[in-house]
């Protein structure tokens, strides 16, 4: 019955599962360094994310020298399930357990399913963190929350996948990295950009250098996490960052620019408490990247088109 249908934007407050909210990212980083460690590179790292499904988050098909597998998330039952392309599967219950009880089981799994994978346990992207093995500390889980998260997720995959349809050059998929625990989607103008200069906590300068080559302007959602943002926000900025980017005016009106993040962000109660939320947040995507390429001189007339439309060739 539609009448029992979840909320589309469902409330995400970050003080609410703050503790949930850190275990989860870090059992996300269990799944995808396995990905990681099994995956050859693609550019800008496009070969570690996640994405989102119609019940969680997948890593995709891996391959390894056995045969073909995938790990996957589900939001909905709490589980994770780990499938082969044999048939062959293992499922345990998403609880409230530590990083290191949920690595341990994880790797057992793979084990038993004759899976080989030896993996960096140190935690990317996050200061001041501890080894999966060894991380008795993170050990929350809220499904209730876990649910909540992987709708605004699923919500957002389709808003930023419907934006990503209006540009014909270069373009990310809609992805979720584990490392900064968000969902991205990212244009590129098609230049080399300045060596970008590293810095980011447990992951080495040679990832980030890779990952920003060039010319980007990238959009997407993060949760929150601590530091100067302690709320869920849609996030948009431009590296570099072309001269009056940060004084730029962006659409709705509730969006504003991070100095201590060097990017735009519209909140994430101020978009699902707007009258037409998706439109809203079409509004802030559209006006925080016109915003990059105009003031960064991008070629707009070769790289953009008209969004797309169901079952409708795009004419040329």
């Amino acid at each position: 019955m539609a009448g029992d249908a979840p909320p589309r934007w469902p409330a995400l407050k970050y003080a609410d599962w703050k503790d949930s909210r850190d275990t989860l990212h870090l059992w996300m980083q269990v799944v995808g360094k396995i990905r990681l460690a099994l995956t050859p590179w693609l550019n800008h790292s496009w070969q570690v994310p996640l994405y989102v499904t119609v019940r969680g988050l997948t890593t995709s098909p891996i391959f390894a020298d056995a045969c073909s597998f995938q790990i996957d998330f589900d939001f909905i039952d709490h589980v994770l399930r780990l499938a082969t392309s044999s048939g062959d599967s293992r499922t345990f219950a998403l609880r409230p357990m530590t990083v290191a009880d949920f690595y341990a089981q994880t790797m057992d799994a793979l084990e038993e399913l004759g899976i080989a994978v030896r993996l960096r346990t140190m935690p990317c992207e996050i200061p001041d963190s501890i080894p999966f093995e060894l991380d008795t500390v993170h050990a929350a889980y809220d499904a209730d929350y876990a649910n909540r998260f992987w709708r605004v997720l699923l919500s957002a995959s389709q808003v930023l996948g419907h934006f990503r349809t209006g540009f014909i050059g270069k373009a990310s998929p809609v992805h979720f990295f584990w490392g900064s625990f968000d969902l991205a989607v990212t244009r590129f103008s098609g230049r080399r950009a300045p060596r970008h200069p590293g810095g980011v906590p447990h992951l080495p300068n040679a990832v980030a250098q890779e990952a920003y080559s060039h010319e980007v302007s990238s959009a997407g959602f993060w949760p929150g996490g601590g530091g100067p943002i302690d709320y869920a926000a849609f996030y948009s900025y431009a590296y570099p960052a072309p001269e009056g980017f940060a004084a730029s005016k962006v659409k709705p009106a509730a969006a504003l620019f991070s100095k201590e993040l060097s990017e735009f962000l519209l909140p994430y109660d101020a978009m699902r408490n707007a009258p037409n939320p998706d439109a809203a947040l079409m509004e802030f995507l559209q006006s925080t990247y016109e915003a990059a390429a105009d003031l960064g001189k991008w070629d707009r007339g070769a790289l953009e088109c008209e969004l797309g439309e169901p079952d409708r060739v795009r004419s040329v």
